[in-house]
């Protein structure tokens, strides 16, 4: 889903729902990163780029 924040901080969806600034939650992201997981706001400044460069999937157990 898209989105975007204005300039007081809420939340602006793609079908036009706002969600006020003070009703937002951060969410901690883990990855795997060589073999275990760690909290990507963790992460040094280099693999922080290579984060956002990766693709991700979604492996479902049904084909």
């Amino acid at each position: 889903m898209k989105y975007r924040e204005d300039e007081k901080g809420n939340l602006i969806l793609e079908n036009g729902e706002v969600i006020p600034e003070e009703k937002r939650q951060k969410a901690e992201v883990y990855s795997r990163v060589v073999g275990y997981l760690r909290p990507v706001t963790q992460y040094n400044k280099g693999k922080k780029e290579e984060f956002k460069k990766r693709k991700m999937f979604n492996l479902s157990k049904e084909k």
